[in-house]
């Protein structure tokens, strides 16, 4: 393996990050040549909780991922969609994992979040839709813009077309903006899959979802 004289600093670079309570580096060149190697390696993501903070792809593995409790099961076809854990349920628990200080701003976002099925399907306004299966779910990660409280990106499974046996299944994920990127497939099966598949690679920031099969859009 070739040397990479830049590998120790990088590494205190990360461990400043992460013993920083606002995930501050100094400014000074090395630092901030430091952050952008680490960035360009998608080992660090701005910070969604401070400004000018900066947080580990590595710490963000110690967090939960949030999605209906009883996903497994309904992958497995035990249980139908009206028996899958309610969105605003899932978003409870979210919020209720952050520290209280970031609470509130979680809160004022929940509307943005769970909305309505056709709030997440405006990129899609030419199609007929139905309303059953709107499903969220929240990892941890971030895209072109941080995440939510918590350094979270936040997502669903929704259908595309009059049927469910016609038009799409898709899996969609945003950051807090307009960063987003998605992946359609034929069958509710494939889409579970999918977001199971997307789940396991969590944290991840939304340019790292191509090697997925997601399009940023």
């Amino acid at each position: 393996m070739p040397y990479n004289p830049n590998a120790e600093f990088d590494h205190a670079v990360l461990d400043l990050i992460e013993h920083s309570p606002t995930g501050a580096v100094p400014v000074t060149p090395a630092y901030q040549d430091a952050l952008g190697r680490l960035y360009a390696a998608q080992q660090v993501y701005v910070d969604a909780d401070h400004k000018g903070g900066h947080v580990t792809a590595r710490s963000l593995t110690r967090l939960p991922l949030f999605h209906a409790h009883n996903l497994d099961a309904f992958a497995a076809g035990q249980i139908t969609e009206d028996m899958l854990e309610p969105n605003a349920s899932i978003y409870d628990r979210y919020v209720q994992s952050l520290p209280a200080a970031h609470r509130a701003r979680a809160e004022s976002l929940r509307l943005l979040v769970i909305g309505k099925p056709a709030h997440h399907r405006g990129k899609h306004d030419q199609a007929v839709f139905h309303e059953p299966l709107h499903m969220l779910f929240l990892a941890p990660g971030a895209g072109p813009h941080p995440g939510l409280p918590g350094n979270y990106l936040h997502g669903s499974v929704f259908h595309i077309g009059s049927e469910d046996k016609t038009g799409a299944w898709v899996v969609q994920v945003h950051d807090v903006d307009d960063g987003a990127a998605g992946c359609s497939t034929g069958t509710l099966p494939e889409a579970l899959a999918k977001l199971q598949e997307l789940l396991a690679s969590a944290p991840f920031h939304l340019n790292e979802l191509e090697a997925l099969g997601f399009r940023l859009t």
